[in-house]
């Protein structure tokens, strides 16, 4: 709902967060002429999770970021802002398991060659035992899988990667999550698929977002998209306030009156407005709340937890490593998750076609082992598993740089709806010109697309006072299809979350 403000007073929306969601509701805005103050605490650059990070002249993503939505609009708005700088690029990923790279999607023949004759005839007979033998009401992650691939192609494809990716064992996730982020990839329906030719979608929204081949990627990276609309953002007058950190969100009968920032040196600045949005993580706005939030509230957003992640950039003097886009690490000899090639993505990512940039993508939490590891010790460690891989020698490695992202995946314990929810009651109810986007505004592992779309939702509520809930926008059809008229809330794009303990 929009928030009424005194006649003639005209709206200023302050943005806290400058990432996709926080820049995409400034550019809605400005195009609707609602002046906005965007703050962002990084003093460099904008982006946030789908920034571009440039080092000695070679550029990576945090993570890879396609660029494909089966949102018309969305498309239609990253064409708006870059035109011809969006690349078409075929996709070509792998996945690497004990030394064999296995198609990704899966493809019948390549996995039937790379498992061998007898592999292949055990995977079968497994999957076959699993359809005719299955475990009845599945409550855990390994136990769904298990009945849709047999125990033999779960631990190939499945658990290694999962278990890496969210630092939980297989047998404490929950089926829920399974059910929904892989339903589509049933093993008779990969084989068909890949045996026969297959129809082409008929509509975007047909399309299975795991299994397109072809996407668009900005020229110099995501980043690119952002650092635009920053540009376009400060052409009409409001440039975004970089090295801004959230020092406290100030409220009074009812509203938010202003957001108190401070820079690296200690000095504050006051942002006032009639209306604010949040892209920073729930946790940390609702302890920048002042007065405090009551302690029901801040209770449950300090229950809202995180998973993190390392990037480490490694720059190979080798103008061809290997031919993928990116690579799913599954072999469980090596810590690294997944292997960015940035040179495929475009060759505009480094300044030097005879060179290579590599990403490597190591999963963690904040304070754990590998996040407190010393910079040059992680980059021995990428360069080494590299070798172990044997992708390429450590000695072909020139430089490196690491990169750490906190807050990269929302978790989804087995309470975090219910905290979530205490949270947007207590917003809705008491601070009402108080709007949350994105994912970590929102708590919701949304793609890039998704949390865009969040945000346009939200500037036109402010502008126009658009009834169009953010909250049900469904993070994609593929991961969460079953959408029912009147539902609490939709959590979007699944993550896996534990087994209830009475399971």
């Amino acid at each position: 709902m929009a928030t009424l403000i005194a006649e003639g007073e005209r709206r200023h929306v302050v943005i806290m967060g400058a990432g996709p969601a926080g820049l995409t509701a400034a550019y809605e805005l400005l195009k609707r002429d609602v002046p906005v103050t965007v703050v962002e605490k990084d003093s460099k650059q904008v982006g946030g999770l789908a920034r571009t990070v440039e080092h000695n002249g070679y550029r990576f993503d945090i993570g890879g970021h396609r660029f494909f939505s089966k949102n018309d609009e969305v498309e239609a708005l990253w064409t708006e802002i870059l035109g011809p700088e969006m690349l078409n690029r075929g996709r070509l990923s792998r996945i690497y398991y004990r030394g064999r790279f296995f198609a990704y999607p899966i493809q019948a023949v390549n996995a039937l060659w790379n498992l061998g004759p007898l592999e292949a005839t055990w995977c079968l007979a497994s999957y076959a035992h699993a359809r005719l033998r299955p475990i009845k009401n599945p409550k855990t992650l390994e136990q769904w899988v298990r009945n849709q691939f047999g125990w033999r192609l779960f631990n190939i494809f499945f658990k290694t990667y999962t278990e890496k990716v969210w630092g939980i064992s297989t047998r404490e996730l929950s089926a829920d999550w399974a059910a929904q982020r892989i339903k589509s990839l049933d093993l008779w329906v990969v084989i068909r698929s890949a045996l026969l030719p297959r129809r082409r979608p008929r509509k975007r929204g047909e399309i299975v977002t795991t299994l397109i081949d072809k996407f668009r990627y900005p020229r110099l990276g995501p980043g690119q998209v952002w650092e635009r609309v920053a540009e376009i953002s400060a052409s009409k007058g409001h440039p975004v306030v970089l090295g801004q950190s959230v020092a406290s969100v100030n409220h009074a009968d009812g509203a938010v009156t202003e957001v108190v920032t401070t820079d690296a040196d200690g000095r504050i600045r006051t942002h006032a407005g009639t209306d604010f949005i949040s892209s920073i993580p729930i946790r940390e706005l609702v302890a920048k709340l002042d007065p405090p939030a009551p302690e029901k509230v801040r209770g449950a957003a300090n229950r809202l937890g995180y998973r993190d992640f390392i990037s480490i950039a490694l720059m190979i003097d080798r103008p061809h490593v290997f031919p993928d886009n990116w690579i799913y690490i599954h072999d469980p000899g090596v810590r690294v998750g997944r292997i960015q090639n940035f040179k495929n993505w475009s060759p505009d990512m480094v300044p030097d076609q005879a060179k290579t940039c590599l990403g490597l993508e190591y999963f963690c939490f904040e304070g754990d082992g590998l996040w407190t590891m010393q910079d040059n010790d992680l980059i021995e460690l990428a360069k080494n598993e590299l070798g172990q891989l044997g992708i390429c020698s450590p000695a072909n490695v020139f430089d490196g740089v690491v990169v750490r992202q906190q807050k990269a995946y929302p978790v989804y314990d087995d309470n975090y709806q219910a905290n979530v929810a205490v949270v947007r009651d207590y917003l809705a109810q008491e601070l009402p010109n108080l709007h949350l986007a994105g994912r970590n505004g929102m708590h919701k592992y949304n793609n890039q697309d998704h949390s865009m779309m969040t945000a346009l939702l939200v500037a036109r509520q402010i502008a126009t006072g658009s009834l169009l809930d953010p909250w049900k926008v469904n993070a994609d059809a593929v991961y969460h299809e079953n959408i029912r008229v009147g539902e609490r809330d939709v959590t979007g794009r699944q993550v896996p979350e534990r087994v209830p303990a009475k399971a």
